[in-house]
């Protein structure tokens, strides 16, 4: 199988194991650390597949434009309070998460 063949079963597969889910379904995620936040102008499924991938060039880059970053108190405080519903994809050991809709906070760090 080609590479181009691999990224794009892989995108397919990650596209097919997005959901949206409440926060409070998710706040076990976020008091281990694993909960990653994605900017809304990244598309989710591009990040989890570069993570899934172990792209460290683009993930590190989004690190340290502050694109992809750990979820903060403040954001979560936020989230629980508004009873926010987030965009998630899990790619082990992290769960990705977007806003997309949820309330907004003002940096991903």
């Amino acid at each position: 199988m080609e590479k181009n063949d691999e990224r794009a079963m892989l995108r397919a597969k990650i596209n097919g194991e997005t959901a949206r889910m409440p926060f409070a379904e998710l706040v076990r995620f976020f008091a281990s650390g694993a909960m990653i936040l994605v900017s809304d102008d990244l598309d989710l499924v591009e990040v989890a597949a570069a993570v899934a991938e172990d792209d460290a060039a683009a993930v590190s880059q989004w690190m340290q434009a502050a694109r992809v970053a750990r979820v903060t108190d403040a954001q979560a405080e936020a989230w629980a309070a508004a009873n926010a519903t987030l965009w998630t994809v899990v790619v082990k050991p992290w769960i990705l998460v977007q806003r997309r809709g949820a309330p907004p906070v003002t940096s991903v760090h």
